[in-house]
């Protein structure tokens, strides 16, 4: 049997339907002989994993792998979604063709289809052009921060990065930026959603990018942004003397992303003497040759060649980018010869201790500390807190995500307050308040000048970790994941802790051995701490998660992974200054998660597999 126009078909009249539609639309010869192929051999279950379903456009915007298909990026899809996109933001600004947007993207690419971050750009450029928006379209590579950067700079309705981040390499992605300069947040994707259904088949001119590219329109912010950001970030650069003359040798690497211009630019921005790149993985490359992921924070895999390079050199400190340098991780060489890769809440408290210490330096006043703001994800580590009740500023937690932080701090900042500092325990970081969400680019220059001033005094950034510890208290976290693709099976893992002794709405009220004092459910908006119970943070039904505190100042959070069949745990425990025992601190977490695992995750009985070591 086959479709009007000669061609088989699959027996699906579903499926049939959503191929003929494909093939009608894509003008990408890959892609549509990709489909065709499929067709003539009768791959079904190829065809449904292409086609059963439209990538869903959340808050991240889209992520998926490059391919064919309304389940994949391509040529096609991104017309779509940027139609969506085009079409929500001429409902939602009067003044779109006098502001315009911004188009950044990374260095990925996907030859069997056709698709990269540069063509995908082009085509997202080609359909604002076609509806007289103007389109500042960076010439090349960017990091992701330039994007929100440029939105603010430039006060523009908004900003699309395409990447897709530390992905394996055959994935790419759509990150949406409002003209507040943060991610959007609800329910500001929900509309772009509806608008994207509304507007499947490209308009005349969608594909039109040579037309587009040649458009008075269209604008190259490549050389005034890279001005202009390097311009800005210099506020925070406080030792510039001290950094001049600093004989601390540093190793940096871009892992085949597009960081490595920029994070050079940024240290000769703080007078930096240059951080020796990493050869084999300066340049960017979409295959991403030398890592099996391409993600710091997976630590020392990632790092090999970084360290090597440091052992040759002579250098003790390594800092590395993800592929779009918005995020950072830094490893230092210890008097054992063994390098320590500093977890992402352990780089939270070096940077948002050196933040307010170059700010108490700057300022006398002694009532300005009540203006000042720091805030880090609920699932991060707790550090900033205490260090906020020590000083006299205000710490404030968000939901998991700098969307959350990025609006948040922009709420504060239009209320006149200073956001001097905002992290994630995923090695995010967001150091200066030009860009609001997480940049790598600037975090590495301001961690560069941290490293150069502690050089100054024989400290190495282990021993400045434990003095911040000593005086603040020490917070020891162990973070880690179980995978589960059987949501039934994550659904009843989650709703046996709300029904733990068979009744509704009875959590558990001890962990083993360790008793619980309070309990937060931000998936049902429960929270024991509140007067009425209900949740203070935004409640969320379509994902799970749920924090318990325990009496000995222990805090965990279980939650699922909005892009990975994972079941995440974040453990920390929280002491008062004065309790210095380490050793014991980190038994103590070691025996609270290994209770937490036997008797809240019950691996064996879901079938959960471990993360992989």
């Amino acid at each position: 049997m086959t479709l009007e126009n000669g061609m088989s078909t699959t027996g699906d009249a579903k499926l049939d339907e959503a191929v003929r539609q494909w093939l009608q639309y894509d003008k990408n010869p890959k892609t549509m002989s990709m489909v065709q192929d499929l067709m003539k051999k009768g791959a079904v279950e190829e065809l449904k994993k292409c086609f059963s379903s439209r990538m869903e456009f959340g808050t991240a915007g889209l992520r998926a792998a490059m391919g064919p298909g309304i389940s994949c990026m391509n040529d096609l899809t991104i017309i779509q979604t940027t139609q969506g996109f085009c079409q929500y933001l001429e409902k939602s600004f009067g003044n779109l063709k006098e502001r315009g947007v911004v188009i950044g993207y990374d260095a990925r690419a996907h030859p069997p289809s056709g698709g990269s971050s540069k063509r995908f750009a082009s085509l997202a450029s080609a359909v604002f052009v076609s509806r007289g928006v103007p389109v500042h379209l960076f010439s090349d590579i960017t990091p992701t921060p330039f994007v929100p950067f440029t939105v603010s700079h430039l006060g523009l309705c908004a900003g699309i990065m395409v990447t897709a981040s530390h992905n394996p390499k055959q994935d790419n992605g759509y990150k949406v930026y409002w003209e507040n300069g943060a991610q959007i947040v609800s329910p500001h994707d929900k509309g772009i959603s509806k608008a994207i259904e509304e507007n499947l088949e490209p308009w005349p001119e969608s594909w039109n990018t040579e037309e587009a590219l040649k458009s008075s329109l269209l604008k190259d912010p490549y050389q005034d942004i890279n001005t202009q950001y390097f311009k800005a970030i210099q506020k925070h650069c406080h030792h510039r003397e001290i950094n001049k003359s600093s004989e601390v040798k540093i190793v940096h690497t871009s892992v085949h992303g597009v960081g490595h211009a920029f994070v050079q630019s940024a240290f000769k921005a703080f007078d930096l003497h240059p951080p020796y790149a990493v050869e084999e993985q300066k340049d960017p490359d979409p295959e991403f040759p030398t890592v099996k992921y391409p993600n710091p924070e997976e630590g020392e895999g990632v790092l090999t060649l970084s360290f090597a390079l440091a052992e040759k050199e002579g250098a003790t400190v390594v800092l590395a980018n993800d592929p779009d340098a918005d995020r950072l991780a830094m490893a230092e060489k210890q008097e054992s010869g063994q390098w320590r890769v500093f977890t992402g809440n352990e780089l939270g408290a070096l940077l948002g201790w050196w933040v307010f210490h170059c700010w108490k330096q700057q300022n006398s006043d002694a009532g300005a500390v009540k203006n000042l703001y720091m805030l880090s994800s609920t699932v991060s580590s707790k550090i900033l807190r205490a260090i906020a009740l020590k000083e006299g500023f205000h710490f404030e937690e968000t939901l998991t995500g700098f969307k959350w932080m990025g609006n948040r701090a922009r709420d504060l900042l239009d209320q006149g307050k200073t956001v001097l500092f905002a992290f994630e325990e995923a090695i995010g970081y967001m150091c200066s308040p030009s860009v609001l969400d997480k940049d790598g680019v600037s975090a590495a220059a301001i961690a560069g000048e941290m490293i150069s001033y502690l050089a100054t005094t024989n400290t190495s950034l282990s021993q400045k970790l434990a003095g911040i510890f000593e005086e603040y208290g020490y917070h020891i976290s162990k973070n880690s994941y179980f995978i589960c693709h059987d949501q039934d099976v994550i659904r009843s893992l989650f709703e046996r802790l709300r029904n733990y002794s068979g009744k509704k709405d009875s959590y558990p009220v001890e962990c083993g051995r360790f008793s619980i004092s309070a309990v937060r459910d931000l998936t049902t908006g429960y929270d024991s701490n509140q007067p009425d119970n209900k949740a203070i943070l935004p409640t969320s039904s379509s994902s799970q998660m749920i924090t318990f505190t325990f009496s000995n100042g222990g805090v965990a959070t279980m939650r699922t992974s909005g892009t990975e069949p994972k079941i995440k745990y974040y453990t920390e425990l929280c002491t008062a200054p004065g309790n210095s025992d380490v050793t014991s601190l980190k038994k103590e977490l070691d025996e609270l998660v290994d209770a937490i695992v036997e008797n809240f995750f019950e691996p064996q009985k879901n079938k959960l597999q471990p993360k992989p070591e």
